[in-house]
């Protein structure tokens, strides 16, 4: 993992707002001790969950798309240090890995212009690079026996959480989707659209479920691509749901899970898919957070599920008085998935 920075006791101080009567997540979540290798720790420790944080935005800036979620790793940590550790949930169960090395790359891309054809091919060539970091880190959590919770980032980190997972476990793997777009285009270079259509080339994504997919930003071509493959790749759209009500929201969950429960699979959330949520592609249109943090909830209880992947929130694009608000809404995402996975039947 030499392309791992390591989150220390003293990071985990410094995020930790102390107060007298509380106990907060900060004081109880482990970290890698000084010196020691991650992985031997990983595999001698007792936290179940490991949170991994991916400081890049350059996917989404090889995708068109603003720059900005670099940053909501930053912003959760501090959040997630400063929940309140009781018997609802247990900051113990934690051990908080640290963030990819990404200094260099974002320096890289600063300057660089995805219209101009030659740095197009750097932006692409530099998510490869990052893909295969990605992949190799969350390999290296599932064969310690432990479960990813991956802060991004952008959206074409998808495709090494699967391929590391796959990789782990020794046979391809499924996903659900939460978002507004597909990010099953084309091939060509990657990106953070297409991440999971590069990993379903590749061999490493076995069926793929996208939910609540907005009708106005899915192309024809994609639709017309789905549609052949749909005994692999299938859909629900928010429209469907929400605006025409053809659907019934907890049906569809049902229908999901029932799709893709048995295989393991990864749980994905893109932060677009959330009315006013900061983002790239931010919307005005989409799910409740209550209905995030149910569909979240939803899916942890599977035995099945093996990670979770929240993405493309931009703190950076907030008002600054609220910028905290994205790292507190990635709190509650992460202990929803905890509470409920943690009821899992073992069976």
């Amino acid at each position: 993992m030499e392309k791992l920075i390591p989150f220390t006791i003293n990071d985990l101080a410094k995020v930790t707002n102390h107060r007298s009567g509380e106990i907060k997540f900060g004081e109880k979540m482990m970290t890698v001790p000084k010196g020691m290798d991650p992985a031997s720790f990983l595999k001698t420790c007792e936290a179940k969950y490991v949170l991994f944080g991916i400081p890049e935005d350059i996917g989404v800036r090889a995708n068109y798309g603003r720059p900005g979620a670099a940053s909501a790793w930053e912003s959760a940590i501090l959040s997630i240090a400063n929940i309140q550790h009781n018997r609802f949930c247990k900051g113990n169960q934690i051990l908080v890995l640290g963030r990819l090395n990404v200094c260099d790359e974002m320096k890289e891309v600063a300057h660089l212009d995805f219209n101009d054809i030659d740095d197009r091919s750097k932006l692409s060539q530099l998510v490869e690079k990052i893909d295969k970091d990605v992949s190799h880190i969350i390999f290296t959590i599932i064969k310690c026996g432990k479960i990813p919770i991956v802060i991004g980032g952008g959206h074409n980190n998808s495709y090494g959480n699967i391929k590391g997972t796959a990789l782990a476990k020794g046979k391809s793997i499924n996903a659900i989707n939460f978002d507004a777009h597909s990010d099953f285009r084309i091939l060509e270079g990657r990106h953070s659209g297409n991440g999971f259509s590069y990993a379903y080339e590749e061999g490493f994504l076995k069926k793929y479920f996208i939910f609540g997919l907005h009708e106005n930003y899915t192309s024809k071509s994609v639709l017309d691509i789905i549609k052949k493959i749909e005994d692999r790749v299938r859909y629900t759209t928010y429209d469907s749901i929400n605006i025409r009500r053809e659907k019934n929201f907890n049906q569809e969950l049902i229908n999901a899970l029932e799709f893709i429960k048995n295989d393991c699979y990864g749980i994905e959330i893109d932060l677009d898919a959330i009315p006013n949520i900061a983002s790239s592609a931010m919307t005005l249109s989409g799910f409740s957070i209550e209905e995030l943090r149910q569909f979240v909830t939803y899916f942890a209880k599977n035995k099945n599920a093996s990670y979770l992947h929240i993405c493309e929130g931009a703190p950076d694009l907030c008002e600054e008085k609220n910028n905290h608000l994205i790292g507190k809404l990635i709190g509650y995402l992460v202990t929803d998935f905890i509470k409920s996975y943690n009821s899992t039947d073992p069976v």
